[in-house]
């Protein structure tokens, strides 16, 4: 008697995931309004929807630095509902930065697809006497703490990675953190901030519009947006290479049936040609990592800049 209802109720289970999606999933924003992690998601809507013929919405859940929307989608019920946007700076730079994490980004979560990757851009200020990456290194040693770089905040991208790139070319310089990416951009605008090291996204319409200079990108590859800004491994003086990446991850513990047909869709997606354009021309690119690797691609950005973190005594105090 137990062994048969043991088989119906598995039976039973199988037929509820057989039947997945049956109600509207939620993809979980950890991040402002209007950022990357939000415009991608907001992208990614009306293909899921039509794909899994359920409504899926973004809920944004900011606080933290990113930590309460992570947190709650980490706790939620593993059972497909509930989704979230992870990107480097929830999955690998918060595990860098912050000691005592509430969740664990490879245990906590399952990834379901890697969606986009944006290089970061080193822009100077119009009026710095520079016109490269060389020149604005000689003239930054020649400078020591004269020079100031703008972040949207202690512990963002823009922070950690100046402060990664900066102290690996030996260069004393002064961080000043911002409420968001937008103040810098006035400042150096207005000629008080030096540099700043920003995601291709949102700095390219300034080195395209002639406002700001752009030095190098952090990619392995020129942007084809900025074909003519030079990679900072080109320049020879220093070794670098980061994008800031995005993905669609479930809680642990999601059931491989849900796992299996969430990857399916966003692979759908993924190979739709008007879509990698919408990517590029926002000035990404896409990252098409098959399901077997996709946990090992996490592993090992976190194993990198978990330890370029340590080796140059980054900290999000």
């Amino acid at each position: 008697r137990r062994s048969s209802d043991l088989f119906f109720l598995g039976l039973g289970t199988q037929i509820a995931y057989a039947q997945y999606p049956c109600s509207v999933i939620k993809i979980v924003s950890p991040y402002p309004p209007g950022g990357a992690s939000d415009i991608l998601a907001g992208l990614l809507v009306p293909g899921l929807t039509k794909q899994l013929n359920v409504n899926v919405i973004v809920e944004n859940k900011t606080g933290a630095g990113s930590l309460i929307g992570t947190e709650i989608a980490a706790n939620a019920a593993p059972d497909g509902y509930t989704l979230m946007v992870g990107g480097l700076f929830n999955m690998v730079m918060n595990k860098a930065l912050i000691k005592d994490l509430n969740y664990d980004p490879e245990k906590s979560f399952i990834p379901l697809g890697y969606v986009s990757a944006y290089s970061f851009l080193l822009l100077a200020k119009p009026d710095l006497p520079v016109n490269s990456f060389a020149d604005f290194v000689k003239y930054a040693k020649d400078r020591p703490n004269q020079l100031n770089f703008a972040s949207a905040g202690i512990g963002t991208l823009q922070h950690v990675w100046g402060t990664i790139l900066f102290n690996s070319l030996g260069l004393n310089m002064t961080h000043v953190p911002f409420k968001g990416a937008a103040q810098g951009y006035q400042e150096m605008l207005g000629g008080r901030i030096d540099v700043m090291f920003d995601n291709m996204s949102a700095s390219k319409q300034y080195v395209q519009s002639g406002r700001l200079k752009g030095l190098v990108v952090s990619s392995a590859a020129r942007s084809p947006q900025l074909p003519n800004v030079p990679t900072v491994n080109e320049s020879g003086l220093v070794k670098f290479e980061g994008e800031s990446w995005f993905g669609i991850f479930a809680p642990a513990g999601t059931p491989a049936p849900v796992v299996t047909k969430l990857r399916e869709a966003l692979a759908s997606i993924n190979a739709q040609p008007e879509f990698s354009a919408k990517v590029e021309r926002d000035g990404g690119r896409m990252l098409n990592i098959p399901a077997a690797q996709q946990q090992n691609y996490l592993r090992d950005e976190i194993d990198r800049w978990v330890g370029a973190v340590n080796r140059y005594n980054v900290t999000a105090e």
